[in-house]
């Protein structure tokens, strides 16, 4: 297996070669080979690797354990890309635990990349398949990564789940930075109660005025009546 984030050594001066090899595995799945893009999962570079699992996704040959194992390699680059296709696999095939496993190990790597793709895959997965670890696990992103775009992304799925545990997150959310404030008063669409106007009152005077134009919008489409 090559190392982190790199293809086998035998590979890097082999651009030529490793590019062939993956259009030819990009064009196995237009052309509805799965078994060439499933031979390619193994292989030496990364890049490959991820575009296996695209192939597979398109010949609609691709399940949960391909993407639990894809979780766990070692090249980010097929991380994110896994992460990126868990969505449709779990609304096709319905929730599946390991998956939702190695997507929450995921999000909690430090490759901020593949952290930020797992939050926005997570935000697409039907609300209902999402369990209370996986909202805590969101939570933790938007509260304590580094990185403001993995804040926002774990915010903006938050919101889009709209599960009421996330709630005291992204309105915590309302004082970070600028982009993320704008995803936080966006995500308070999917919430109510009395903290969520108070949080968008304040909105409403934020110094972005991107913030204020999105609670504005939102106080004014609350404030309208029903039909």
């Amino acid at each position: 297996m090559p190392g982190e984030g790199q293809d086998a050594p035998s590979y890097r001066a082999g651009g030529d070669e490793v590019a062939m090899r993956r259009r030819a595995v990009v064009m196995s799945g237009h052309e509805g080979r799965p078994e060439v893009a499933r031979q390619a999962l193994g292989d030496p570079a990364a890049t490959v690797r991820a575009a296996a699992l695209g192939a597979l996704g398109r010949t609609g040959s691709l399940n949960p354990e391909d993407l639990a194992c894809a979780l766990d390699d070692p090249a980010p680059v097929v991380r994110r890309r896994a992460a990126q296709l868990a969505p449709g696999i779990l609304a096709d095939q319905g929730v599946d635990a390991e998956l939702m496993a190695h997507l929450v190990r995921a999000m909690g790597q430090e490759d901020s990349s593949v952290c930020e793709a797992v939050c926005h895959a997570l935000g697409e997965v039907p609300a209902e398949m999402v369990g209370t670890d996986v909202v805590a696990a969101l939570v933790g992103v938007a509260r304590g990564r580094p990185e403001p775009l993995c804040r926002e992304a774990a915010v903006a799925a938050l919101g889009s789940l709209g599960k009421p545990e996330g709630l005291p997150a992204v309105l915590e959310a309302m004082a970070d930075k600028p982009a993320v404030r704008r995803r936080a008063a966006v995500a308070l669409a999917a919430f109510e109660g009395p903290e969520v106007e108070e949080a968008l009152q304040r909105a409403s005077t934020d110094k972005d005025w991107q913030v204020r134009q999105v609670a504005e919008d939102l106080l004014g489409a609350r404030a309208r009546p029903p039909g």
